[in-house]
């Protein structure tokens, strides 16, 4: 049996010196005109070994593929160019299995042993969609547009029951909606406010009464999310994302049945509420009704059971393997939802954007989940990356690790008359790998800015060595991490006492 020859594709570029805006758009949309119309699509350079290898290769396997000579056609440059735009590959062959970019040779090679590259081969085309997301959050519009990016056809279906009724929510989840984003909007007008009680101590002086407006405050804040939500509608149109503002529910393996809930207008409900510490009870009639246990996993009502999707029964939240698979193997979780993983909108977007490099680009990348920086945007900023002193303790053991920890006064408050003893660093080293930093603590004004920066660090593995060589930037909170000295096995005093 003969082995099938490789097509030669076609394609006619602008002839241009230099590609225009518009010209390089063609030529892309050209490109990806291959990509879609091939089963395997191969772009190669007619010396190049490893092209050889390749075509070699599917040959054998009986495969038939289309191919495109770089150094055959005009402006092969310019194609491999936008080529690497669009695969962020500069070399050839850069390789296409039904439209999911799979790499080079050694890439293709590896796809084939793991038996990726059979799956891609044997996929049915039968489906309305490549990829469904079910939720309209951080992560699912991070996966969403880096699937669209890498040529797949995705469907978007949000709709949240509103709280309060007769409220609507937009695209962008939690984050956007009612979470990080109004928080701290809100943060900042209750820095704000401190602010002006300060500024009389600095000579500002003001006889007219100020008041804080809370209407106009919602408001500002509201328009604003407005403004993020039709972002994200205008960033899925331009990928060719198509949304639906409608519930989606799973009916079947492959199937997701799509019942927009009636959004309605605030009703009324009476509540009766009892005390747990004593035989009082309240009653009253209320058209909202807050409880302030924290979030609930909305799980329970999507048909996962249909399908046989695991969760954890009492917190809802659905159990995924390192590349945030579930017990079905075609159905994938990730960002707040999943089991005893960081509830954080960075943290979403990276496993988003990485799970549809995994299933359509041929990339093998997993979302890392360890020295994760957060903050708490309270009165006082929190800020922390890394293993908390208990954590470190549990995972080290007391013996073999170092706590360097001191209480600070910012600069700003001391005109001000603030406390000189609120503010507090700490670190956490382990002993036995050089110092390093395992843990790293913060409290005080801009916590999430100070402690983004040593995130960084930490992930470059910080030492407590490299902290004491860093000059520090005076006056800033920041710089009491460069001159550390007390540590909390001393049991020295780490107040602040006089100026």
């Amino acid at each position: 049996m003969s082995s099938p020859p490789g097509r030669r594709a076609r394609l006619s570029p602008p002839g241009t010196s230099r590609l225009s805006s518009e010209a390089r758009e063609d030529l892309r949309q050209r490109l990806l005109g291959l990509i879609e119309g091939s089963r395997v699509m191969i772009f190669s350079k007619s010396y190049c070994p490893h092209s050889t290898r390749v075509k070699e290769f599917f040959s054998s396997l009986g495969i038939e593929y289309n191919i495109l000579e770089l150094d055959q056609i005009d402006d092969g440059a310019k194609v491999q160019e936008v080529l690497s735009e669009i695969t962020n590959q500069k070399t050839v062959p850069n390789i296409f299995v039904n439209k999911v970019h799979v790499g080079g040779c050694d890439r293709t090679l590896q796809a084939h042993q793991s038996g990726l590259l059979q799956k891609l081969l044997q996929e049915d085309a039968a489906y309305d969609f490549d990829l469904i997301v079910i939720g309209g959050g951080s992560g699912g519009l991070s996966c969403a547009k880096e699937a669209a990016i890498l040529g797949k056809k995705v469907l978007v279906l949000d709709f949240v029951v509103p709280s309060p009724q007769g409220t609507s929510w937009g695209l962008g989840g939690t984050c956007v909606n009612v979470g990080c984003i109004p928080k701290k909007l809100m943060h900042q007008a209750a820095l704000l406010g401190q602010a002006l009680r300060d500024s009389r101590k600095f000579g500002w002086d003001y006889s007219q009464q100020v008041k804080h407006n809370w209407e106009t405050m919602t408001e500002a804040i509201q328009n604003y999310i407005g403004s993020l939500n039709w972002g994200y509608r205008l960033s899925l149109r331009e990928n060719s994302v198509t949304y639906v503002n409608s519930y989606g529910e799973f009916v079947e393996p492959h199937k997701i049945k799509v019942q927009q809930l009636e959004k309605g207008s605030p009703g009324k409900l009476k509540v009766v509420a009892k005390s747990t510490e004593g035989s009082e009870t309240i009653e009253g009639v209320y058209n909202t009704v807050l409880l302030a246990i924290g979030r609930d996993s909305c799980t329970r009502k999507i048909g996962l059971e249909k399908i046989g999707v695991k969760i954890n029964e009492k917190s809802g939240k659905i159990l995924v393997n390192d590349v945030e698979q579930t017990s079905v193997p075609h159905v994938y979780a990730i960002g707040d939802i999943l089991e005893g993983k960081l509830e954080l909108t960075p943290v979403a977007i990276q496993a988003g954007k990485l799970l549809a490099r995994r299933l359509f680009g041929g990339r093998l990348e997993k979302c890392d989940y360890i020295n994760v920086p957060t903050v708490v945007f309270t009165p006082l900023e929190y800020g922390c990356c890394g293993l908390s002193e208990e954590k470190a303790m549990e995972v080290y053991k007391k013996e073999n690790l170092e706590v360097y920890h001191t209480f600070f006064w910012p600069l700003e408050w001391t005109v001000a008359g603030r406390d000189n003893n609120t503010c507090y660093a700490k670190i956490i080293c382990n002993k036995l790998d050089n110092d390093r930093v395992i843990g790293f603590h913060v409290l005080g004004p801009n916590a999430g800015e100070i402690t983004q920066g040593f995130a960084v660090a930490m992930k470059c593995g910080l030492t407590k060595q490299l902290l004491d060589n860093t000059i520090g930037i005076h006056p800033t909170c920041g710089e009491v991490f460069t001159t550390l000295e007390i540590t909390k096995s001393s049991g020295l005093d780490i107040t602040q006492k006089g100026c």
